[in-house]
């Protein structure tokens, strides 16, 4: 990715909307993502250039309706008021009528009240990044809730009747065990929700964590535990009716399913918000300061990456591969080319090792794919992503990052 205009988006292909809010009451070690510590001030400074943000696309990208709106952070609800009024103000200005609008939540910040005006403002989907129910895990991770007020949230949330419900689990953290895991799940599990997404703990070498120790330091899991964990997981779900919807998803039969990052196409407002526009890829700067600055003349995006239409097939393919399924009809609609003619040999490879089979439909990921999966998923996370991220957390507006 280098330092080079970013043209502005023509008519996008199934498109959804981001949002990035990175402000936290306290910043927990282990996270990789673009945030720092909440001030009223900054964040006011913050809501304006959204706004600004907003304005710079709505007059400049064509009218097309989008299929959701993801809000992410950071906790999108350390400013409630502030969240809603940037809510309105894309709903205002894109063609967001029956689309989903999702919000992640911090245990600690989702008072009733708080529910109330998201719901209201349109909010149809949620999750909650419990992590653990467990206290001595959570004082490990750093994280400024304890079990009770997670489970007390999850079941807030679920009697405010939104479309959906996730909540987060991290497993394989520092010194927990099998029981420790599986007491979670049955809680989360019981708590009435729609879905539930689990996370192995994520040693990102430009998190706190990862500074800590020193990217030398940075021990990953014993692969034994990581493996009977994920089939506690699956086999627990299960056993609660839920079905697999990704490769560390379930979700209730029915239900809407809750997802950050299957959009094929989409626009990313606030600082490290991303756009994948079809033709090119962009990445805005990672500074709040810096955000803030250009938007007071133009458009805060640092990186831009030229995206061949090879490139963006692959990147169709590779979320379809973590939700378990690969559509030919999707496929051709978006790219008018049919699926066997482009990756057909490609997927000879997992056919023979039977992490997937193919049917009438397209391609599907089997059980025993799913695990592997999860594996190819961490040495993305801990290289491609670490190489973007790490370069543009410590330098505002990098010339160039090497993929």
């Amino acid at each position: 990715m280098k330092k080079m205009p970013a043209p502005y988006p023509g008519k996008m292909k199934n498109p959804g909307l981001y949002l990035h809010v990175p402000f936290c009451e306290k910043l927990c070690p282990f996270c990789p993502y673009n945030r720092e510590k909440y001030d009223t001030d900054k964040y006011a400074e913050y809501e304006k250039s959204v706004h600004k943000e907003i304005n710079l696309y709505a007059k400049n990208v064509p009218s097309q309706k989008y299929v959701s709106l993801y809000i992410g952070g950071g906790t999108p609800t350390i400013n409630v008021p502030g969240l809603v009024r940037i809510i309105q103000h894309m709903k205002a200005s894109f063609a967001l009528d029956d689309c989903d609008i999702c919000v992640e939540f911090h245990p600690s910040h989702m008072e009733e009240d708080c529910l109330r005006a998201l719901k209201q403002t349109g909010v149809t989907l949620i999750s909650i990044g419990v992590e653990s129910t467990n206290d001595d895990l959570l004082k490990r991770l750093g994280r400024n809730h304890d079990g009770k007020t997670a489970l007390e949230s999850v079941r807030r949330a679920v009697s405010m009747g939104f479309r959906s419900v996730n909540v987060d689990l991290m497993f394989v953290l520092p010194g927990q065990t099998l029981e420790q895991l599986d007491e979670d799940l049955t809680r989360m599990l019981g708590a009435g929700i729609d879905q539930i997404s689990t996370y192995p703990i994520f040693g990102f070498p430009y998190s706190e964590m990862g500074m800590e120790q020193g990217i030398r330091g940075i021990r990953r899991p014993d692969e034994a535990l990581i493996r009977t964990m994920f089939d506690l997981i699956a086999i627990r779900s299960r056993e609660s009716g839920f079905e697999r919807c990704a490769v560390w998803s379930f979700l209730k039969p029915s239900r809407k399913k809750f997802s950050s990052i299957t959009r094929h196409h989409y626009l990313g407002f606030g600082p490290s918000a991303a756009s994948m526009i079809g033709d090119h890829f962009y990445v805005n700067t990672f500074s709040v300061n810096e955000y803030v600055e250009a938007l007071s003349h133009g458009r805060p995006v640092a990186l831009v990456m030229e995206v061949p239409k090879r490139i963006e097939m692959a990147y169709w393919l590779y979320w379809r591969v973590y939700e378990m399924r690969i559509p030919n009809e999707e496929f051709s609609v978006l790219f008018e080319q049919e699926l066997e003619e482009v990756f057909g040999r490609l997927m000879l490879i997992p056919r023979a090792l039977s992490m997937a089979e193919k049917n009438g439909h397209g391609y599907v990921i089997t059980e025993a794919g799913a695990y592997w999966i999860h594996r190819i998923q961490n040495e993305y996370s801990l290289n491609y992503i670490n190489r973007l991220w790490g370069r543009c957390r410590a330098t505002p507006w990098p010339n160039e990052v090497i993929l």
